[in-house]
């Protein structure tokens, strides 16, 4: 990271102190595959061409055309030639090829691998700091911070509001994530949290919240390593003031505020390829709703694939078929915490949770996180299945307003099979109104995808690590799943 003692405020202002890494960091510092139906990432809106200017010069387009004509053919391709490059240098990078053709001036500062680096030692990257800086950056003119109190049911929802009009959407602009209060809740205040880890940016003359960063404690088995960090998540600026650099600002804050704690490791997603993923996966989709999925573009009808023929092709069985599958209780906590740090000892990045983190995360919370348990006749648990509610704003469609989707969270299996275990995750989202289904390629998912009719996304979500070296590992060698 650069050094404290400088200020934030240059950055934010400087045209391209990000490169093109951080022009949508709000946006992509979570999962852009998430949205449904197109996994490619969100994009700004584009501005319509403004008349005025061509009113005022009294030259029509076709002046304007007719000398653009009159230069060299040469002249010509050199300045179509600027043209593309510049429109590629804008967008995020996508792929790792795309990425090795960006600059990251912002995350040269930042103690992450460079990409390219061929990593195969463990540790920091840079050691704790003892010096840290006490005052919070600067803020461009006219704004400044404030540590949101979410217990304050007017505060959460005006980031509810921020989020929802701000935060992940698809290309398209037809998807939107919606987190409810409630679920930003659960996913903001697990046992540890910090108020001022809750990072909000307002206007100073109406108070109006419009940017918000987001760190929860965690502690992080990374291969043989367990270390205590945070979770970075919920980076979002409101779509009018991206031109003014606030995402870096708002990524030195919450580091400075993280590192204050004692922290100074990191681990945090995003769809889109920065310095350096740790690791890449893919979301994959399963159909539980196809007639509606089609309807709102979420999915079309494959060739020579009739609407009937579709739904019967995805049709579930109404009732699970494992015997002993209910509903987790409080009294199941010492033997799911038992069961899942077993079960993760097998992959090289994975949390490390206690019996009040296990009840925080899975404890059964509607529309919010649905877990469920397989006892067996002597009373021992033996497996267990999780998904988390996570719907999307349909925002251009007639009839339907949402779309209700479930993420696979964690699953373990220890006596019944795995593929098993899912196609009655499947039955009890679809009996619970879930129109679909959602899993990463990761931990032992790949077993079962194909199996169940998931089909495969067109965008990946990469894992990032914060001052932290390790060598990279295979989507399978993950067993972190972030919200």
């Amino acid at each position: 990271m650069a050094d404290d003692d400088e200020t934030a405020t240059k950055e934010a202002e400087e045209d391209d102190m990000c490169g093109s890494d951080c022009e949508n960091d709000e946006d992509d510092a979570h999962s852009q595959d998430k949205i449904p139906g197109d996994e490619t990432g969100a994009k700004k809106k584009k501005r319509k061409p403004k008349r005025k200017k061509e009113k005022e010069s009294g030259r029509p387009d076709s002046v304007d055309q007719s000398r653009s004509n009159s230069l060299p053919a040469e002249k010509l391709q050199e300045i179509q030639k600027a043209i593309e490059l510049f429109n590629v240098g804008q967008g995020p990078a996508k792929s790792m090829e795309e990425a090795t053709k960006r600059s990251y001036q912002f995350w040269d500062t930042q103690p992450v691998p460079k990409l390219g680096e061929v990593v195969t030692v463990h540790g920091p990257i840079e050691p704790d700091k003892t010096n840290i800086r006490q005052e919070p950056y600067s803020l461009p003119q006219g704004f400044l911070w404030d540590a949101l109190d979410l217990g304050d049911a007017e505060v959460l929802k005006e980031l509810y509001t921020l989020l929802n009009e701000n935060y992940v959407e698809d290309d398209d602009n037809m998807f939107r994530f919606d987190y409810s209060p409630e679920f930003l809740l659960w996913a903001l205040r697990p046992p540890g949290w910090l108020l001022q880890w809750h990072c909000g940016v307002r206007v100073v003359s109406n108070k109006k919240l419009v940017g918000f960063i987001s760190a929860i404690p965690a502690n992080i088995q990374i291969y043989d390593h367990q270390k205590k960090m945070v979770e970075i998540n919920f980076l979002c600026v409101h779509k009018k003031l991206r031109a003014k650099r606030v995402a870096p600002v708002l990524i030195r804050e919450i580091t400075r505020r993280v590192n204050l704690e004692g922290s100074f490791q990191a681990v945090y997603t995003a769809g889109v390829v920065l310095p350096k993923p740790v690791g890449t996966c893919r979301y994959w989709h399963r159909s539980l709703n196809p007639r509606k999925l089609v309807e709102v573009k979420f999915s079309h009808l494959s060739r020579n694939m009739t609407m009937q023929r579709t739904m019967k092709l995805y049709k579930l069985p109404e009732t699970p078929k494992t015997h002993g599958l209910r509903p987790m209780e409080h009294k199941d906590l010492k033997g799911a915490c038992r069961l899942m740090r077993e079960y993760l000892k097998q992959f090289h990045l994975t949390p490390i949770m206690n019996e009040e983190e296990i009840a925080h995360w899975f404890m059964p919370q509607e529309n919010i996180i649905e877990t469920y348990v397989v006892e067996n006749p002597e009373g021992e648990l033996t497996d267990m299945i999780s998904f988390y509610t996570l719907p999307s704003t349909i925002m251009h469609h007639p009839v339907h307003k949402s779309l209700k989707a479930a993420y696979s969270f964690y699953n373990v299996h220890t006596k019944t099979p795995l593929v098993d275990l899912m196609n009655d995750s499947l039955i009890l989202a679809k009996s619970k109104g879930f129109d679909v289904f959602n899993a990463l390629d990761l931990m032992e998912n790949k077993t079962f995808l194909e199996k169940l009719k998931f089909g495969i996304g067109d965008g990946n979500l990469q894992y990032y690590l914060y001052n932290w070296k390790c060598p990279s590992m295979a989507p399978e060698k993950i067993g972190l799943v972030l919200q």
